[in-house]
């Protein structure tokens, strides 16, 4: 008997290991860099919307500890994506404001494909802050082309 197919698009055999394993490893990839790419692209809002960036309200924003927050921005700065002063603000440098702009981009086209698939405005920012960081540039220009017709 054979077993029924899941899902509704019909599956080819299990890929080869290195395909496999080169698949997994994209997913790996794009998990380490999601957490620089959120804290980029919000230090880039909340300077956009408040002139600079504070570890508490980042902390308040992500809804983590300070010290938390405060490991990240040692590695932002050490990565070379941001400046701290003292007794003032995270401050993002040009290579900051490149990974931001990128960052905003690909979150746009993720949530702009989602609402013409008819998903809710709320719903389809929250799926796209996940989605924007796993979608390969290959599906990304798919998902603008739909979005442009």
């Amino acid at each position: 008997m054979s077993k029924p197919a899941i899902g509704a698009v019909s599956r080819e055999a299990v890929p080869d290991a290195d395909a496999h394993a080169e698949a997994f490893q994209k997913t790996r990839d794009a998990r380490r860099t999601e957490l620089v790419e959120d804290y980029v692209e919000l230090i880039a809002d909340i300077i956009e919307a408040e002139g600079e960036a504070r570890q508490v309200e980042i902390a308040r924003r992500l809804g983590v500890a300070q010290p938390t927050v405060a490991k990240m921005l040692k590695r932002l700065a050490e990565d070379g994506f941001i400046t701290q002063k003292p007794y003032r603000g995270v401050f993002l440098t040009d290579a900051g404001w490149k990974l931001a702009r990128e960052c905003r981009e690909r979150h746009d086209i993720v949530e702009a494909f989602l609402r013409a698939l008819g998903v809710s405005a709320e719903t389809a920012r929250n799926d796209a802050e996940g989605m924007e960081h796993y979608v390969s540039d290959e599906t990304l220009r798919a998902f603008a082309r739909f979005v442009r017709q």
